[in-house]
């Protein structure tokens, strides 16, 4: 689990943050307990001991960032939090320099209005924080079988393409800094 957080963190920063919420909403799942994440989540993988050993081990180590940032029912780690703030400053960058960006986030825009508008007040972060939290959110009907409506779908896609190409120019700068 660790070797495929690592991959997507190289390979899509959007779906690294969103595996990051899921296995954050795992170990809230159950109650941070650890010997029953071993024996109902790590024993059913199909891989050797060591590697169940190692998935065991980082999903303390998670767990622990979680009790010391005292997040372990509601929020997310620090580390998410500042990828988050990054792909938000890359997001006023791109809409004042990028006009495909820009274009692509007009689409979304309306969408990201009505999440606003739904939350009656309550923060729900910046826009990149709620294009994530609409894409997992669809990713979460889906595991539970909730039937999505068509406006879903068509919010979680307008969401899901400023992700994209946030992780395009996100992986570009990555790059250009090594």
């Amino acid at each position: 689990m660790k070797s495929i957080a690592a991959k997507k963190k190289l390979n899509n920063i959007a779906e690294y943050i969103l595996y990051l919420y899921q296995m954050e909403d795992l170990i809230r799942s159950y109650q941070g307990n650890l010997e029953e994440i071993n024996q109902y989540v790590v024993s059913h993988y199909p891989v050797e001991d060591l590697e169940k050993s190692e998935i065991s081990s980082w999903f303390e180590e998670i767990k622990t960032k979680m009790e010391q940032e005292g997040i372990l029912e509601k929020g997310h780690l620090e580390e998410t939090r500042k990828l988050v703030d990054e792909l938000s400053k890359i997001h006023w960058q791109l809409l004042k320099t990028d006009k495909t960006y820009f274009e692509t986030y007009q689409k979304a825009k309306p969408h990201i209005m009505q999440v606003v508008m739904d939350a009656e007040g309550q923060d729900l972060g910046n826009e990149i924080q709620i294009c994530l939290n609409g894409v997992y959110g669809l990713l979460l009907c889906r595991l539970l079988g909730k039937k999505v409506s068509d406006e879903q779908l068509k919010t979680a896609e307008s969401f899901g393409e400023v992700l994209s190409l946030l992780n395009l120019v996100y992986q570009q700068e990555i790059i250009s800094r090594n």
